[in-house]
């Protein structure tokens, strides 16, 4: 698969289903580091509305992580408990 085509299927697959770059990582079987540039900086260049719309769904991550870091962190200890 071409790098292009790759950047904006990743993109498309994050719009369509709300995922975080590690869960899109996981998906295409690249590196957190390699969707990270790919949707930062590669998809820039190839396609900016697309860009655009993916930096929303990337702010919101940002915006809920301490949320989810939260509630990762209660469910561990409620495992160790029982």
């Amino acid at each position: 698969m071409d790098i292009e085509r790759r950047v904006v299927e990743e993109a498309n697959y994050m719009l369509l289903t709300g995922k975080t770059i590690r869960e899109v990582a996981k998906a295409f079987g690249v590196s957190k580091s390699t969707v990270h540039k790919d949707l930062k900086e590669r998809l820039f260049k190839l396609d900016n509305s697309l860009f655009l719309q993916v930096q929303d769904v990337l702010q919101y991550h940002i915006k809920i992580r301490h949320i989810k870091g939260g509630e990762s962190t209660r469910k561990k200890y409620l495992n160790l408990v029982n």
